[in-house]
């Protein structure tokens, strides 16, 4: 068995690099255009994954490797899925209330006792001159 056997790949990294160039492009084209708003988000997007599949393809050579990589890439795919599954219930889609002083009437209790304070400091500093 020689080692001539073993197949190499060429890859024209120029070539890949004018994609990306212009699939960089093309993004800041759709942006320009002013579709509107939901459109431009799935067009951007969809030029990002192309070129994410092409980075990934060619420059870490996914391409060329066996289906080995699935194997390593399944169980980072459930934990990727599962951690923010696990932690949603605490962060997520909390059902608590606001409990900032701000967000209430007592917010608005403070401001206005703080411009009373303020106007008798005020009315104070005059009586003294």
């Amino acid at each position: 068995m020689s080692h001539d056997s073993h197949a190499t790949h060429h890859v024209n990294y120029l070539a890949i690099f004018l994609v990306l160039c212009c699939c960089t492009a093309l993004s800041v084209v759709f942006d320009v255009l002013h579709f509107a708003k939901p459109v431009t988000i799935v067009l951007v997007f969809a030029v990002a994954v192309a070129k994410a599949l092409c980075v990934m393809m060619f420059f870490m050579h996914l391409k060329f490797e066996g289906n080995w990589k699935y194997v390593l890439l399944a169980p980072t795919t459930i934990l990727a899925i599962g951690l923010p599954l696990a932690l949603m219930p605490d962060i997520g889609v909390s059902y608590y209330t606001s409990t900032a002083p701000q967000a209430g009437a007592w917010g608005r209790d403070v401001a206005a006792w703080e411009a009373t304070q303020r106007a008798n400091a005020k009315a104070g500093g005059a009586a003294h001159e």
